[in-house]
């Protein structure tokens, strides 16, 4: 089972493509929203050193912004 995460806002139009995208290929992804919580913004920061969304975790690996190839490559 893949554990995916996904950290988004409100307003950001590739957080939107990529939850899509991941609901296009029925993989079951926890979304968090950083823009409601400044804490784990500030946590995510700290452990990928971007400040960008989408930022994407899956299986330990993570993935700046929208990428379908490589969500692809990292699924199981």
């Amino acid at each position: 089972m893949n554990q995916i995460k996904v950290y988004t806002t409100n307003t950001c139009p590739y957080c939107t493509m990529m939850k899509n995208f991941l609901n296009e290929k029925e993989l079951p992804f926890e979304e968090v929203n950083v823009q409601e919580d400044s804490n784990v913004a500030d946590r995510l920061v700290k452990m990928t050193g971007e400040m960008g969304v989408p930022q994407t975790e899956i299986n330990g690996q993570w993935i700046l912004g929208f990428d379908p190839e490589k969500v692809m490559e990292l699924v199981k």
